[in-house]
């Protein structure tokens, strides 16, 4: 694996939030490149084990060649099975990137960047049966209004929906240079960028089913750390984080945070930092992808 599969954004942090004790059982959910995963076995001593997450058939390359280390071919929604399967009862932190690794861009074929023009996929994993062609030629309008606006913050969305639907009408909508081509009159002058980047993240969400993954994994690793033990989250988008802070917060996606008889608040989780950590400048200057990064920590109670 080079350097360029993915660098991994603010890697200093995430370890330092891990607080890795040097036999413990820890887990990075988003294994992609390694980065993270290679940082953490340097903390670990003989005893100490690191399970890794990723679905991407990509990633089995990057495979760790080390007795303590377990890489699983899935999603992380399925965390606690799979860790259960392994004889793993509880773990001490868990870490997951939420980011889709520079690799996954780079990657002409799997239709992810605006960069390239190739089928529109954007499947995580091969196995996944919805891509984005489906998503543009079979939703409703209102569906993929509802995409466009949850999943891409895009303000136009209802218009957008409307003219995707209109198009497909003539023919299908199958590759990047036609998405972009359909959408063209719609797209603010000088914001093309941002609006594609907006657009294909919206598809990406939805043909992937990331925002149910992201709370059923969650809510699972709580309930697999041990007390004490850390959860550690980088997110790139404010759905994402906005998510990962209520649970912080409360232990919840939404609402109040529930009180015993006694009124003291009953959450999992108690936050490390009150404010998301972000990436210093220097960081951003050379690698873009750090800008929209925050990282959020919590402790379970």
């Amino acid at each position: 694996m080079g350097s360029g599969y993915h660098v991994p954004v603010m890697l200093r942090e995430c370890i330092e939030a891990l607080a890795i004790k040097p036999e413990g059982i820890y887990v990075d959910v988003t294994f992609g490149g390694g980065g993270h995963a290679r940082e953490i076995m340097k903390h670990l001593g003989e005893s100490g084990k690191l399970y890794a997450f990723d679905q991407d058939p990509d990633a089995l390359r990057n495979a760790i060649d080390d007795e303590r280390f377990v890489l699983i071919h899935q999603n992380f929604r399925f965390f606690k099975n799979n860790l259960r399967l392994h004889g793993v009862g509880a773990v001490d932190g868990v870490i997951a990137d939420l980011g889709v690794s520079s690799h996954q861009f780079d990657d002409a074929q799997r239709g992810f960047s605006t960069r390239f023009d190739a089928e529109l996929d954007m499947r995580m994993s091969q196995a996944g049966q919805l891509d984005a062609k489906q998503v543009l030629n079979t939703y409703t309008e209102a569906e993929l209004h509802r995409v466009f606006g949850m999943y891409g913050e895009l303000h136009n969305a209802r218009t957008l929906a409307k003219l995707i639907v209109t198009a497909r009408v003539v023919r299908p909508i199958a590759t990047v240079g036609e998405l972009k081509e359909v959408v063209k009159k719609v797209v603010p002058r000088g914001k093309e960028n941002k609006y594609h980047a907006q657009l294909f993240q919206a598809l990406r969400i939805e043909v992937n089913g990331e925002l149910d993954a992201l709370r059923e994994f969650l809510q699972q690793a709580v309930t697999m750390l041990k007390t004490g033990g850390r959860l550690v989250v980088m997110s790139y988008h404010s759905l994402e984080d906005r998510l990962v802070k209520n649970f912080m917060a409360t232990g919840k996606f939404k609402g109040m945070v529930e009180k015993d008889f006694y009124g003291n608040e009953i959450k999992p989780l108690k936050a490390i930092s009150r404010k998301a950590i972000i990436a210093g400048d220097e960081e951003v200057e050379q690698n873009s992808r750090a800008r929209s990064a925050k990282l959020r920590v919590g402790e379970k109670i």
